[in-house]
This record gives structure tokens, sequence and C-alpha cells, in this order.
């Protein structure tokens, strides 16, 4: 069990980009909180628990879903995202 194993990075990235996070936002009042569903088993049920929650703050809600959640979500759709939302809110569940 001495044997030497070499791990690969699948990103082919020489150098990971490193970025700062953005500042949360001190309130969602006013904000249009957006939320992805990544396509996982039952994750619509968290998301329709958290939208009526949110809805019933008086939060505008809109509503985004991956085709799988094998993949990273199209361009297409991080680009709605970052237009017609203030922040969001991705959904993973089991």
């Amino acid at each position: 069990m001495n044997e030497k194993q070499i791990l690969l990075d699948p990103t082919s990235e020489r150098t990971p980009q490193k970025r700062d996070r953005l500042p949360r936002p001190k309130s969602l009042k006013n904000l249009t909180v957006g939320l992805l569903d990544i396509s996982k088993a039952r994750g619509s049920v968290l998301l329709d628990h958290l939208e009526s929650i949110l809805i019933r703050k008086g939060m505008q809600v809109k509503r985004y879903r991956k085709p799988t959640f094998a993949r990273v979500a199209p361009i297409e759709t991080k680009q709605a995202i970052s237009t017609e939302c203030d922040v969001v809110i991705e959904a993973l569940a089991d």
C-alpha cells in the first residue's frame, strides 16, 4: 500500500481563481429572490415550502430549474438569474 497516487484536476486550472464573496444584504425586503432547483429528487418540495414562506413575508420570488443536476446551469439560466434577481437560493435535496 505504498503506491504513489496521482490526482488529476478535471478543471485544468493551473492557478485556481480566488473570488471574494459578495456582501450579504442586510435584509431581503424589496429584493427579488431567485430560487434555483438543481433537479435533484425532492428539491422542488423544499423550494415550494421556501417560496410560500418568502411570499408570505412579502418578497418577490422567481423560480428557475436546471435541466439536470449532473451539469452546471445553462448560461441562459445564469444570465436570467443575474439580471432578474437580487439574491439566489440554490436547493439541494434527496
